[in-house]
């Protein structure tokens, strides 16, 4: 290639959502665009090393004042032709919050605790950090990647699932972003695998349900575990058809595809650790039941009300659990990787009353934020690429993972939106 990569110039162009990719740049002898020669020719799992330069910590966005709340949901919508009035009708949730999302902060300290770890490993990797809907946008922040250098990322999506929405759309962001910075050949951009059941992840969740099962206990000695707590493990629904895209096509998820199984999947792995330490504790002598009673429900949906969504809602679940003898609930956000607004209002607000209407007491269990162990397992995340480690030792604690290097053709399609231009996967 010869393009000669742009400078960062005082008056360049920032603060602007990338345009739509036109166009699908894939390299000579190549399969997947913007991939690294690893990744190019499109393995299910890359088995070469990759000298990466830089870590792509890329999210979804938010307001941070309420002069940023309406461009913001802008773009969240851009092409769905929402009249601002609408918009504003649906920014209460940011507006109670002084118009600031929480995610952006988290996001900040997310970062400065990657670069953290890499430096208690003595790994010199630059993060950027980048977001979909609102600054820093991933066109100016890979200008300053390759403005400081950088020509092989590796990406790390703040979600954990297999959907349209958590995978395929930050693929997308990415060409989009390439492209509208004229970087299409001055930068590989490869991304880590969906790690719902990494272990990182997953430890922050069984930690939460251990305690919150155990501050209910302690807290009535009469509450009959095996009958009167549910556990409510929470993600955010999705449409119908999107759920049944989710994951690569013709895998066998069934309706709800990859995204509702993994979470089931998830949930099953949390409920049952937790329980195991739960029996361990002595303070709970003869109280644990051979297993917790739980279910996946889903919350924050949009949309039409003539468009399937994923269910049950969350608050009809919580309305219906005293009719069932339950007197206590455990809300549990495995969809999400920190509080942002969907945690803190739709869960610590209207979840939360949902239960207290029911008579219910309540217990919401933290995201993975920056614990540790999960912090730990993103940079881990990176080194099994940057290592090839094999898949066989890749750790995965359900017998869907590890997911794959390199998305699957189809794999998390919006047929809704029709194709577009995608990179660490292979077309369509």
């Amino acid at each position: 290639m010869t393009d000669v990569a742009p400078q960062h110039t005082g008056d360049r162009p920032a603060g602007r959502k990338p345009n739509p990719a036109t166009f699908t740049r894939v390299e000579v002898n190549s399969a997947v665009s913007a991939a690294s020669d690893a990744a190019r020719f499109g393995p299910e799992h890359t088995t070469e090393p990759v000298a990466y330069d830089g870590i792509l910590l890329a999210s979804f966005g938010g307001p941070e004042g309420q002069d940023e709340v309406i461009p913001f949901l802008r773009n969240v919508t851009a092409g769905r032709g929402i009249p601002d009035e609408r918009l504003e009708e649906v920014a209460h949730h940011y507006r109670h919050y002084g118009g600031v999302s929480p995610i952006n902060e988290q996001n900040r300290q997310l970062k400065a605790s990657i670069e953290r770890e890499l430096e208690r490993r003595g790994i010199d990797l630059p993060v950027f950090w980048g977001n979909r809907n609102s600054e820093p946008y991933f066109n100016d922040v890979l200008l300053d990647a390759r403005e400081a250098g950088c020509s092989t990322l590796i990406a790390i999506a703040t979600s954990a699932y297999s959907s349209f929405s958590s995978c395929r759309q930050y693929r997308e962001d990415f060409a989009d972003a390439l492209e509208d910075s004229g970087l299409g050949g001055q930068l590989t951009i490869d991304k880590v695998r969906a790690f719902f059941d990494h272990p990182g992840f997953v430890a922050p969740f069984i930690e939460g349900v251990r305690d919150a099962v155990l501050s209910l206990a302690h807290e009535d000695a009469q509450l009959d575990l095996a009958t009167e707590v549910e556990v409510l493990f929470t993600t955010h629904s999705v449409p119908m058809a999107d759920a049944e895209n989710s994951g690569p096509p013709g895998a066998g998820f069934g309706e709800s595809g990859a995204y509702a199984a993994q979470h089931l999947a998830v949930a099953e792995v949390v409920a049952l650790a937790a329980q195991q330490e739960l029996i361990e504790d002595t303070t709970l002598a003869g109280r644990v039941p051979q297993q917790l009673s739980w279910q996946l429900v889903y919350q924050s949906r949009s949309g039409p009300p003539s468009q399937p969504w994923l269910e049950p809602d969350i608050n009809d679940v919580i309305e219906e659990l005293p009719s069932k003898g339950v007197k206590a609930v455990v809300v549990v956000p495995i969809g999400f990787v920190s509080d942002h607004m969907e945690v803190l209002w739709d869960l610590d607000n209207e979840a939360k009353d949902s239960a207290a209407d029911a008579g219910l007491a309540f217990r919401r269990t933290p995201t993975p934020g920056i614990h540790a162990k999960y912090v730990e397992g993103l940079v881990d995340l990176v080194l099994e690429r940057r290592d090839a480690i094999p898949v066989g030792e890749r750790p995965a604690m359900t017998t869907i993972g590890p997911w794959f290097d390199v998305c699957r053709p189809g794999c998390c399609a919006n047929k809704r939106l029709g194709f577009k231009p995608a990179v660490s996967g292979l077309l369509p």
